[in-house]
C-alpha cells in the first residue's frame, strides 16, 4: 500500500506542474475541463485541499478516506447553494481560514476524532465548494463543471494522502519536523491570503 501511495504521489507531483500552466483562470466556468482546473490553479483551493490529505493521512485508518469524503461532498452542497445564488457570508475569508487551521492541524499533529475531523473538514468545504459554484456558468453545462471541480478535488486529496505518506516515510526520526515545517508554511501562507 505505502509503494502504491509513493508512486501515486510522485506521478501526480510530475503532472502538477503542468496543470498549474493550463489554468485558465475564472473567466471560463463553463464545461468538465474549467472545472477541473479551478482548484488546480487557486493557491488557496491547492493548498486547503492537498492540506486536508495530509491530515487524514495523519489520523491513520479510516480517516484517510472519510475526511476527504466528508469534504468533497460538503463540498458539492456549497457549490449546489453558490450556483444557486444563496448567499454564504465570509466566503473568502472561510477559504483562508482553512488553510491555516489545517496546515497548524498537520504542523501540530492533532489527533481529532475523526468525526470532528470530517466536520471541521466539511465545514471548510462549504466555503470552498461555494466559490466554485458561485463562479459556475449555469447556462453551459454546470453538471460537468461541477464534476471538474469534484474529480479534481478529489485527486488533490489523494495527492495530500501520498505526501503525508512520503514524509512519514521520508525519515522516520525527521517526519514530525517535515510536518511542522509544511504546516507551518501552510499557515503562513494561509495569514497571507487572509489579509490580502
Amino acid at each position: 500500500m505505502k509503494r502504491i501511495l509513493f508512486w501515486a504521489t510522485l506521478l501526480q507531483l510530475g503532472l502538477a506542474p503542468t496543470l498549474a500552466f493550463a489554468h485558465t483562470g475564472h473567466g471560463d466556468t463553463n464545461g468538465f475541463a474549467h472545472g477541473f482546473m479551478h482548484p488546480i490553479g487557486g493557491l488557496d483551493h491547492m493548498l486547503a485541499m492537498v492540506l486536508v490529505g495530509v491530515f487524514a493521512y495523519q489520523l491513520g485508518r479510516n480517516a484517510m478516506w472519510l475526511v476527504p469524503t466528508a469534504f468533497v461532498g460538503l463540498m458539492a452542497v456549497g457549490g449546489l447553494a453558490g450556483g444557486a445564488g444563496i448567499p454564504i457570508p465570509f466566503v473568502e475569508t472561510g477559504i483562508a481560514l482553512s488553510v491555516v487551521a489545517l496546515g497548524i492541524a498537520v504542523a501540530m499533529d492533532v489527533k481529532w476524532p475523526v468525526a470532528l475531523a470530517m466536520a471541521v473538514a466539511g465545514l471548510f468545504a462549504v466555503f470552498h465548494g461555494h466559490a466554485h459554484g458561485s463562479e459556475m456558468d449555469l447556462a453551459f453545462s454546470p453538471g460537468a463543471y461541477g464534476a471538474g471541480f469534484v474529480i479534481a478535488t478529489a485527486g488533490l486529496h489523494i495527492l495530500g494522502v501520498g505526501v503525508g505518506a512520503l514524509i512519514g516515510e521520508a525519515g522516520r526520526n525527521y517526519s514530525m519536523q517535515l510536518y511542522r515545517f509544511a504546516g507551518g508554511v501552510a499557515a503562513v501562507l494561509g495569514v497571507v491570503l487572509l489579509a490580502g
